[in-house]
């Protein structure tokens, strides 16, 4: 009898405990100038959950970005985030990531932190952000136009801010290794041509051949996915 009540009373402690924690985690919230400091460590991840638009209007130097107010691109761009790994989020005035934040812990995001205030608070300390740089816009007729003419090319278009991209990026470098012809665009900031060639999801991978598209994919794929397509 008293191996079940002292085996009832760890149960309880247990379930306690994980409460308390799970509790704190959903809680934790810093302001400006701690948010600042700690995410300079390398291993820690940035998140923006803004939209695209209010991401190019100013954004913490390294963030990524993914939409809260759009349940499909924030779940599959969080999927390829490190849940053991800190993860630092915010977004304008703290309403949007603090909800992202219990989403994520619920998640199995080990620990997240919220940008108390989010970037109003930021701007306040007069805290930098890295605007949106003023790149010249490519056609898709320059584009196109730019592509050999006597080869298969597998063209990457994302950017730097998405997390699939660059869980991507060692399988496209280890293509490129392999022989094949790999050219890179960076959607976030050439958002004419990701329009014109209908691209609606990063990364999306095209293949052609003398100029012309033959096959697509979007998102997370192995190796031999990627391949096929040169098939």
């Amino acid at each position: 009898m008293n191996y079940i009540k002292h085996f009832t009373k760890q149960i309880a402690l247990l379930f306690f405990l994980t409460f308390l924690s799970n509790s704190f985690a959903q809680k934790a919230e810093l302001g400006a100038k701690s948010f600042y400091d700690s995410i300079q460590s390398k291993k820690n991840q940035l998140l923006d959950v803004r939209t695209s638009n209010e991401y190019n209007q100013g954004h913490i130097a390294g963030a990524f970005q993914a939409d809260w107010n759009n349940p499909d691109q924030f779940k599959e761009r969080v999927a390829s985030l490190d849940k053991q790994q800190p993860l630092y989020i915010y977004c304008l005035a703290g309403s949007r990531s603090s909800a992202a934040q219990k989403w994520l812990i619920k998640e199995g995001f080990k620990t997240v932190f919220n940008l108390q205030g989010g970037i109003n608070a930021w701007n306040l300390e007069d805290l930098p952000l890295e605007g949106k740089k003023e790149v010249k816009q490519l056609s898709i007729t320059e584009f196109l136009a730019s592509l050999p003419a006597d080869k298969t090319v597998l063209v990457d278009i994302g950017a730097e801010w998405c997390p699939p991209c660059k869980k991507m990026n060692p399988i496209i470098d280890e293509l490129g290794q392999e022989g094949i012809e790999i050219i890179r665009v960076d959607g976030g900031s050439q958002t004419q041509l990701v329009k014109e060639l209908g691209v609606i999801a990063f990364p999306t991978f095209i293949t052609f051949k003398n100029g012309a598209e033959v096959k697509r994919i979007e998102g997370v794929c192995s190796k031999e996915t990627l391949k096929k397509l040169l098939d």
